[in-house]
């Protein structure tokens, strides 16, 4: 248990960037899964769209420190060949 006024407050510090990255990525998630979905529907033109609003979320991730680069890069790299194969 944190013990001294640093430590105290640190232990506050990582609840708060805790709460914050989890609404993070799940806010990426629900992204994705929007591609995801249009993806198994076929309709390629939604998810052309679903993935050019997906892109700067999953880019924000990382800036953000949520995501590893190229994590978020393999992901992009993924599902517009998914996406581009609808066609």
């Amino acid at each position: 248990m944190a013990n001294s006024p640093q430590a105290k407050k640190r232990a506050r510090q990582n609840e708060t960037r805790f709460a914050v990255n989890k609404a993070r990525r799940s806010r990426i998630r629900t992204f994705l899964r929007k591609v995801e979905e249009a993806i198994a529907s076929g309709d390629k033109e939604a998810a052309t769209a679903a993935l050019r609003a997906c892109q700067p979320e999953l880019m924000r991730g990382v800036s953000k420190g949520v995501f590893h680069k190229n994590t978020a890069s393999r992901k992009m790299s993924r599902l517009a060949a998914r996406v581009k194969a609808l066609g």
